[in-house]
């Protein structure tokens, strides 16, 4: 498979998750959570968290930090806007994917072939941050399923 293939495939799967995440969220949202585990409102709140204080910075350090350097980040749930309520918080992650999928496709190839140096990683292009992205996303759907 070419590399724009590739890509396309990767941003397409980035780009559907939110949905995919919607339509299991509720079924998983009338279970009850299994003892230490996160709600599933409280995977969607991380999952804000992981865009803006990952994904989104990430590439914003690409196209602005000539060797940029990242360490490993795990946020926890988003605290932002406590009245939401989980249809409110997917719609949050929604808008915020959005974001982040229009930054990828924006890229030129020499966008795409920036990268930086990941602590646990190494060297990741931004096809690299957005595979971590989409393998990010899976794990946490199978959480939730």
């Amino acid at each position: 498979m070419s590399v724009p293939a590739t890509r396309s495939r990767l941003l397409a799967r980035l780009a559907a998750f939110p949905g995919r995440l919607a339509a299991t969220a509720g079924p998983a949202a009338a279970r009850p959570d299994p003892d230490g585990e996160w709600s599933v409102e409280q995977v969607a709140r991380h999952l804000i968290a992981v865009e803006v204080e990952v994904h989104q910075s990430r590439l914003r350090d690409l196209a602005t930090d000539d060797a940029p350097s990242w360490t490993w980040q795990e946020p926890g749930p988003w605290p932002g806007e406590p009245e939401l309520d989980l249809d409110g918080v997917l719609g949050r992650f929604a808008q915020l994917r959005g974001e982040t999928v229009a930054t990828f496709r924006a890229l030129d190839e020499a966008g795409w072939a920036r990268a930086g140096r990941h602590a646990m990683f190494g060297s990741l292009d931004a096809e690299g941050l957005l595979r971590l992205a989409v393998d990010h996303d899976e794990e946490h759907l199978a959480g939730v399923s």
